[in-house]
């Protein structure tokens, strides 16, 4: 049951006339609940395969004679969404040519490599490289520069991939800045005739390899999102005066997926990326948390509050000032998550709806999301890149005011044509008919603009709470 609790409060102007029907209001309901997924498929041979064909077609694009892969614990994703393969607390280098390909690792990482389905079917080669081990351990074996030089021709162009690249504005040659270690880079420089930054090959909103995805990846990414979703469910729901950050931390239990990121938990005058100290929660203190798994970021801010008469008096009116305009403009947002729409659109309707001197909102207002909390965004002033079917996309508009704090809708959505809903049909019937309801309940009771075009990949997707004491308080439009 939908319980409609006294508040109210007028959206932005530009949503025309405030009247009885157009009115943002709190309601009071149960958090939906549309199951736990399965376990979603495994990476398999064919995909590796695939994907290991459109990278070299992207190196012969590029007249590259070979293409050097880097990863490291922090910057695994273009490696693993290569192989299936990340390096646990080590380094890694992969180097493809047009008939070979070469993975090299640490000493205790290359037994891991068979995770990868490439490496155990024998279509990627491995070697030892010590020096891509942790300090102190034993050395020995051929060199970085040795393993190299069996691939990288004298004279030959290299794409190198680290896991960003940089424009006119940030340095004299972009396409020569390198962004991996120099280790990596300097025995690549003396072997190749150029060595260019390629990160943009795998990355890049428009072109980028990673930055689309099929049927498959979205039951990937839905069971990362419903990981994240659930604990941090718990974990607001767990939250009491008195209790310490470590105790509602526990409260999460979260499930064991990788972490995108270092999950926060930053109360009162905490800054935002903060975890878990041994505070104490206290009425009245702004709160902000969040759960990321590899694919998904599920965050959340508001008070530690039952009501606005628990907020101190100068922000009493946050939810009318602060948190109703917020819920109004990500319907905007989630209204534009349409193939066709240009990221500079985006930019420029949320400006709009979210004026900056009262919500400060400095990054992208959403970006794209794969194993890396950000990949790359289509959505920058002025952008020309169109939103484009197979995105994932993270809803990422992160407002902050000195006194009112901030709040959150953060989940994660992917944006499907009639063809991709197709297939995700077809192949995982389950996880379109979960996105189908979680699409409903945000048009049905939050009054959210919801396109076929955009599946939300968890439960907690539209959900606002301002008040995280009573978190059965939603803002609603």
């Amino acid at each position: 049951m939908i319980q409609v609790i006294d508040f109210v409060a007028p959206l932005p102007l530009d949503c025309g006339k405030a009247t009885e029907d157009n009115m943002a209001r709190i309601i009071r309901i149960e958090w939906p609940d549309n199951g736990s997924p399965d376990l979603p498929p495994a990476l398999t041979l064919a995909e590796c395969e695939a994907r290991l064909l459109a990278f070299r077609q992207a190196m012969a694009g590029r007249g590259y004679g070979a293409m050097v892969v880097y990863g490291d614990r922090e910057h695994a994703a273009n490696l693993h969404w290569l192989t299936g393969f990340d390096p646990r607390f080590e380094e890694a280098v992969l180097v493809v040519t047009e008939g070979d390909a070469l993975l090299l690792a640490g000493n205790e990482c290359l037994a891991y490599t068979v995770i990868s389905p490439l490496v155990a079917s024998g279509r990627v080669r491995t070697g030892l490289c010590s020096s891509l081990s942790l300090p102190s351990q034993p050395r020995g074996g051929r060199r970085l520069a040795e393993w190299l030089g069996d691939l990288v021709k004298p004279g030959s162009s290299v794409g190198a991939v680290g896991w960003k690249w940089y424009g006119p504005e940030e340095v004299e040659d972009p396409a020569t800045a390198l962004d991996i270690p120099a280790f990596l880079a300097d025995p690549l420089r003396r072997l190749a005739g150029r060595v260019e930054n390629a990160t943009d090959v795998m990355m890049h909103p428009v072109h980028g390899l990673r930055t689309r995805v099929d049927a498959a990846e979205i039951a990937r990414l839905e069971f990362a999102n419903h990981m994240a979703a659930a604990a941090l469910k718990r974990m607001i729901f767990s939250l009491k005066p008195g209790m310490t950050d470590f105790q509602a931390f526990e409260a999460a239990r979260i499930g064991g997926l990788p972490l995108g990121c270092h999950a926060t938990f930053a109360v009162g005058d905490a800054p935002g990326l903060c975890g878990p100290t041994g505070k104490h929660l206290a009425i009245g203190e702004p709160i902000g948390l969040n759960i990321c798994h590899w694919g998904a970021n599920i965050c959340r801010a508001g008070w530690l509050a039952r009501s606005a008469d628990d907020l101190p008096r100068e922000v009493q009116d946050y939810a009318d000032v602060f948190v109703a305009p917020y819920v109004a403009a990500m319907s905007d947002w989630c209204g534009m998550m349409r193939p066709g729409v240009s990221g500079g659109e985006v930019w420029a309707q949320m400006r709009r709806a979210l004026p900056f001197d009262l919500f400060g909102v400095t990054l992208n207002p959403g970006h794209l999301i794969g194993l890396d909390e950000w990949v790359s965004s289509p959505i920058r002033e002025g952008s020309t890149d169109p939103i484009a079917s197979g995105m994932a996309m993270q809803m990422d508009v992160i407002p902050g005011h000195p006194s009112y704090g901030s709040t959150r809708m953060e989940d994660g959505y992917v944006i499907a044509d009639a063809t991709l809903r197709a297939e995700l049909e077809r192949d995982f019937p389950e996880v379109a008919a979960r996105c189908e309801a979680r699409a409903h309940f945000m048009r049905d009771v939050l009054g959210m603009v919801v396109p076929e075009t955009l599946l939300p990949l968890a439960d907690t997707c539209g959900i606002v709470a301002p008040y995280l004491l009573d978190p059965a308080q939603i803002v609603v439009c």
